[in-house]
């Protein structure tokens, strides 16, 4: 098992042209989490920080992780994850502050973010002075894709802002029908590198350090003052001295990543429907709620399920109309519960709570 070595000293080891950084977007259930794991498990000799919106239980593969300290997760691999709990730019630091080398930094966004503002992060804050914003990745899923139905600016910002573009799961659709989504990406983002790809799978030299993120095309300082990242009356931290909190970071008003992903979140109408349960469903009712009863508006569902008729712990992932159910078990003093997130568009959230409720054991 690999861990993470210690380095004799505490001096931030930053490469010389900054950490290049990819961030990964897409909307719900595009495959973006599979596409993580897939770059934490065949990339070599590399060591990566993943920062994550939504890490949990089922964030990254279990087999995955070894350790967990608070928000930094150390993984097999040698690589770690951090949560992006209240500040993007706190959770890089911690990156940046950790002993051990980081070669590359992967941002996951969560599947109803905008990721300009994200980039606008690294450009317009000290983190510029630090890292690199090497690209921004977007999958689509070619099953449940269309902008119409989800009628959602972000959804559309995705695709603008995508320097790679992943056709995903094109095994699960005609190739006449990827043909035409291709036709309407290219009608948002013309100059988009567009590949075609099943379960996530890419060739990692085609998507990481490719250089493709052009920053003057959206960071000038006009839309540094637009975007209220009003950083120029702190100093920046340098790479030749420990960081620590009186470097200003943490003081710094970075109120826009927020206020902008509520604001987008609010104008879409997207909700999200969290359950969590001390009870055990009933397996059929569940798939009958499943089946029959889940509206056509929910795009993405996950969570962790806990069944009467099973002693296994089962993970559920919900994408479009397709849903999935897998073994897995409960780990040694693990709570035994339900925990469920439901996301959609204008959906009634009493309801599907009370939907759930009533496939619960009593």
């Amino acid at each position: 098992m690999t861990t993470l070595a210690p380095k004799t000293t505490n001096t931030m080891d930053v490469p010389k042209h900054g950490l290049p950084v990819t961030i990964i977007t897409g909307f719900l259930g595009s495959g973006k989490t599979t596409l993580l794991n897939y770059i934490l498990q065949n990339q070599q000799g590399l060591k990566t920080a993943v920062l994550v919106n939504e890490f949990g239980e089922i964030g990254i593969d279990n087999d995955l992780i070894i350790s967990s300290d608070e928000d930094m997760v150390e993984l097999s691999n040698g690589c770690i994850c951090c949560t992006i709990n209240n500040d993007l730019v706190d959770a890089v630091y911690k990156v940046l502050e950790r002993d051990d080398k980081i070669d590359y930094l992967v941002v996951e966004t969560t599947g109803l973010a905008d990721p300009l503002p994200v980039a606008l992060t690294f450009l317009g804050t000290e983190l510029r002075e630090m890292t690199r914003l090497d690209s921004i990745v977007t999958l689509v899923d070619c099953e449940n894709y269309s902008l119409d139905l989800f009628n959602s600016e972000a959804a559309y910002n995705q695709i603008a802002y995508g320097d790679i573009i992943l056709l995903n799961k094109t095994d699960l659709v005609d190739s006449a029908d990827v043909d035409l989504l291709e036709v309407k990406l290219r009608d948002i983002k013309a100059d988009a590198r567009i590949m075609r790809t099943s379960k996530s799978q890419v060739p990692l030299p085609l998507i990481l350090s490719v250089g493709l993120f052009e920053s003057d095309k959206y960071f000038t300082p006009e839309s540094h003052d637009d975007h209220h990242h009003d950083h120029d009356h702190h100093h920046h931290c340098t790479e030749d001295h420990e960081h620590d909190h009186s470097c200003g970071h943490n003081h710094h008003d970075h109120e826009h990543d927020h206020h902008h992903h509520s604001e987008h979140l609010e104008n879409d109408g997207f909700l999200s429907v969290s359950f969590v349960s001390d009870k055990p469903f009933n397996i059929r009712k569940l798939q009958s709620f499943l089946d029959n009863e889940l509206p056509v508006n929910v795009f993405r569902a996950k969570g962790i399920l806990w069944f009467q008729e099973s002693p296994d712990r089962h993970i559920f992932h919900l994408s479009g109309k397709r849903f999935t159910i897998e073994d897995d078990v409960w780990k040694s003093g693990q709570k035994k519960e339900n925990k469920l997130v439901f996301i959609g568009q204008n959906i009634d959230v009493d309801r599907i709570k009370q939907q759930l409720e009533q496939c619960l054991i009593n």
